[in-house]
């Protein structure tokens, strides 16, 4: 009985000390792979990185993490407009087997998930900044977009008739969707400014837009959006996606 006793304390402090070294190999790992994904995105700031799973070490052995998790703020995409950019507030992503070299040089997620989320001062960048005529002595402008409801983003236009600026904005609710590539806002329906009928061609010349957004992280796309409190919810999706490297 003394002999198992023993025995059991010897298992006991082995499996701790396992834990123990198990937990500082994965910080280490993590600490070492957002370091990596910094440099190869030019981040500003250092991303967070969480390896799930237990345990680390011997998926280390076999070169393939089950879950890791990435968290990217204030990211800068693309808009397909020169040197333009449109800051992503949280780009938070989900990678699934993600293959990597021993020296973590490189890694290649065989599929990803996750959200952005883009402020709707951000995306007003897509929207005509000067009045634009829509219908003789009439002129509008974007000046806002929020959220509507329902999944829905609130467009709000600042019409000026004959020269005197209309009192209130007139407000529209649009539909918005991922097309290719683009976040794309679509009036429900055409308002109705200064008691005139519009032509709709002109009206949706303003209150329709798209807005571009590119060169996501490891080449991951945009795939649905929707209006939320403080911005669109976009999720994004890939496959086999490059960490690093």
């Amino acid at each position: 009985m003394r002999a198992l006793r023993i025995l059991l304390i010897v298992v006991v402090i082995l499996g701790g000390l396992f834990v123990i070294a198990d937990r500082v190999a994965v910080n280490f790992a993590e600490s070492e792979a957002a370091d990596r994904l910094r440099g190869a995105e030019n981040l500003p700031s250092t991303p967070d990185v969480s390896i799930n799973g237990f345990p680390f070490l011997t998926q280390a052995a076999g070169g393939e993490l089950d879950d890791v998790e990435i968290g990217i703020d204030d990211y800068e995409a693309s808009t397909g407009k020169g040197t333009e950019k449109i800051r992503i507030d949280h780009l938070r992503a989900n990678m699934r087997g993600v293959d990597f070299a021993s020296d973590f040089s490189s890694a290649t997620a065989a599929t990803a998930t996750g959200t952005a989320t883009i402020g709707y001062g951000e995306l007003m960048k897509a929207t005509k900044s000067e009045p634009t005529d829509i219908a003789p002595g009439i002129t509008a402008k974007v000046v806002g977009l929020s959220d509507g409801g329902d999944g829905k983003i609130k467009v709000s236009l600042q019409a000026t008739v004959f020269g005197v600026e209309l009192p209130q904005p007139v407000d529209v609710l649009s539909s918005v969707t991922v097309k290719d590539d683009n976040v794309e806002v679509v009036a429900d329906g055409l308002p109705t400014i200064g008691g005139r009928q519009l032509a709709e061609s002109r009206i949706r010349a303003i209150t329709d837009f798209q807005q571009t957004i590119d060169e996501l992280p490891g080449g991951i796309e945009l795939d649905k959006v929707e209006a939320a409190k403080d911005g669109v919810e976009i999720t994004v999706k890939g496959s086999n996606v490059e960490l690093a490297g």
